[in-house]
């Protein structure tokens, strides 16, 4: 079990990553960004591709962030030059990379144009190469031990790669806080609450939103490039149901922690991400419940990060409704027998 919470808590800390992008696009741009189902697959396929031909996996991560990053301004490009419903741009975009994903997997191989999947069982990967510097230190061990102690029998193999994601999760985390209190960053906030404001003071939103897109998705691809390597292997199925992963992530962290400053934002986003991972491996824990069951399972937590928050907010309202009520007849009381009414 707690091996299991702790894969999910990895996994969660990368998935983040994706969920920041999502809530750049969905939150601030207040644009449906659909292209991150591709993309998301585009920056596992690249990074692949590339560690299986022998790149550096550093390189390899970084041109898929590029990748990314070019696929989310192809889908404001269509949206802004093209005069495309937002919603339809991302789908198109989404549907071309599809296509576009299996030919990075195809350069693997000289034989074929195009393959849906790329192992990385055996390849040098960011997280093999700082695991053969953790490993080194003797820290696993030590935390094992400990964890023995307490009673615990099932323990990873190793804490380097959880230290490595967080590390890389929060450098995102705080590159996004400061860029969006820039004059670009603020610009970009603007455009996705008031667009023709915006213009009024002569700023191109065409171009905001091409860079805000073009950003999401570089975060998204950024995202896939760590999956896959963390998964070793990367696979043209991969994004399907991303976004809605994202929503959830987004949606979730922002029903708990609130939405008062970016920075309180941006860290309810990192944790709702982690949050779902972890109720996602919970669920699938449960006896009725298979892996067949995933999208299912996602369908429903999205469904309750909705709902939930509006019954609370409703009876929160009806409190507030039923106290002003009360205040007003024990003003009226104090009135009519000649006191002074309250305030």
């Amino acid at each position: 079990m707690f091996t299991a919470l702790f894969g999910s808590v990895e996994q969660g800390i990368i998935y983040a990553i994706m969920a920041l992008g999502v809530y750049l696009t969905f939150r601030v741009l207040d644009f449906p960004d659909l292209t991150v189902d591709g993309s998301f697959v585009t920056g596992a396929a690249t990074a692949a591709a590339m560690i299986v031909l022998g790149y550096n996996p550093i390189i390899a991560t970084l041109v898929a962030i590029v990748a990314g990053f070019i696929a989310g301004c192809m889908t404001g490009l269509l949206h802004t030059k093209g005069k495309i419903n937002p919603l339809l741009s991302g789908i198109l975009m989404m549907i071309a990379l599809y296509s576009i994903n299996l030919r990075i997997m195809g350069t693997t191989k000289e034989s074929a144009t195009g393959i849906s999947n790329v192992p990385l069982l055996t390849a040098d990967t960011l997280f093999t190469q700082f695991q053969s510097f953790w490993a080194g230190l003797g820290i696993d061990t030590a935390i094992n031990d400990m964890l023995r102690g307490m009673g615990l029998t099932s323990l990873p193999s190793t804490y380097g790669t959880v230290l490595v994601i967080l590390v890389i999760t929060i450098a995102i985390k705080l590159i996004a806080d400061w860029f969006l209190k820039t004059e670009v960053g603020l610009a970009i906030r603007a455009t996705g609450d008031n667009k023709r404001m915006i213009r009024s003071f002569s700023a191109n939103t065409d171009s905001l939103i091409i860079l805000g897109l073009g950003l999401s998705n570089a975060m998204v691809a950024f995202a896939g490039a760590l999956i896959a390597q963390y998964s070793k292997f990367s696979d043209v199925q991969m994004g399907v149901g991303m976004i809605v992963t994202g929503l959830a992530s987004v949606i979730i962290g922002e029903a708990i922690f609130g939405t008062k400053t970016i920075v309180r934002t941006t860290f309810a986003v990192v944790v709702g991400a982690i949050i779902y991972r972890i109720i996602y491996a919970l669920a699938l824990r449960v006896e009725f419940l298979d892996t067949g069951d995933m999208k299912l399972i996602t369908a429903a937590i999205v469904i309750l990060a909705l709902v939930i928050p509006q019954i609370i907010d409703k009876r929160k309202e009806k409190k507030r409704k039923a106290r002003r009520i009360a205040e007003r007849k024990s003003s009226v009381r104090t009135v009519e027998q000649g006191g002074e009414p309250l305030a």
